[in-house]
């Protein structure tokens, strides 16, 4: 047994030690919009729900540890007071991961990561549509718990409106754990799905990924990639250069295979890369067949 005080090491390291320790932890997909209307998406695993009467919600969109600066969710909050918290499921795990990518102040993440803005209908700020189950809420308090990064700003909201999909409900209407089929964060890039354990998401901390928004019109629209396909695609810096492209056809066998593909077999074949976590591959497969679409 290890024996530390949080007082002997770093904020880094007392972090990386609750988020370790503190796991499974559900995923708060808040949206909230400031006093001009503009409209923030983001996730936040400091989350957990406390009394059911009322229904109360408590997340924490804490200060940045490397610069001490505070999220736009936290922003917005002071000045509007009102949030949907969307639950994350399987689905719409790396378009979530997209939207937390550190984009500047009034860009709008449900754009970015490619999600659909529906209306709520007791608050302002806009549902995923996509998210299994919707929580209309109004900001009761806000509990600032420190001025340094690391701090945590606890942001207790009532529920006033559930929005649930009606294919997530058993026979008796309740909620079936196996058809929400839930993700929670770990510590690092680790996740974990209700229905089959662990697995990994790289963090879009360091890089600003182009949005679901900046993808060829083919490859966004596409019939055969998911949402996980095009949040994993679009969580990159920029588009691979002709010269990468160029290089991934010197290969006969794969220039071959993109002269006769039709564009729903590269794009089969650019989501089983993805499923083997190569980004790089998949995305020269899918630039190659736009660029011979475009030639032809």
């Amino acid at each position: 047994m290890i024996t530390i005080s949080p007082k002997d090491i770093s904020t880094r390291e007392v972090h990386a030690h609750l988020l370790g320790a503190v796991s499974p932890r559900p995923i708060a997909f808040a949206s909230t919009i400031d006093s001009d209307g503009h409209v923030n998406l983001a996730p936040f695993s400091f989350f957990n729900v406390f009394s059911a009467n009322p229904p109360i919600l408590v997340f924490s969109p804490a200060r940045r540890g490397r610069d001490n600066t505070t999220k736009h969710t936290f922003e917005n909050l002071k000045k509007v007071k009102e949030v949907v918290i969307n639950i994350v499921n399987y689905d719409m795990v790396q378009q979530v991961s997209l939207a937390s990518t550190d984009y500047e102040e009034k860009v709008n993440e449900f754009i970015k990561a490619g999600f659909t803005e529906i209306p709520s209908e007791k608050i302002r700020p806009p549902r995923v549509a996509e998210a299994p189950v919707q929580m209309e809420c109004i900001v009761k308090e806000i509990i600032e718990l420190g001025t340094e990064g690391g701090a945590g700003n606890l942001i207790i909201c009532e529920v006033v409106l559930f929005h649930i999909k009606k294919e997530i409900l058993d026979e008796h209407g309740t909620i079936d754990p196996f058809k929400i089929d839930t993700v929670s964060r770990l510590g690092g890039n680790w996740y974990s799905r209700a229905k089959n354990g662990l697995f990994s998401v790289p963090k879009p901390l360091t890089t600003i990924g182009i949005g679901i928004d900046q993808l060829p019109e083919n490859i966004r629209n596409s019939r055969v990639l998911t949402g996980n396909d095009l949040g994993m695609l679009a969580n990159v810096e920029k588009l691979p250069s002709f010269e990468s492209v160029a290089a991934f056809l010197e290969n006969k066998t794969q220039a071959q295979f993109i002269e006769e593909a039709t564009a729903e077999e590269v794009h089969r074949c650019a989501q089983e890369l993805l499923c083997d976590g190569k980004i790089e591959t998949a995305w020269n497969v899918l630039m190659a067949k736009e660029i011979k679409l475009k030639e032809n």
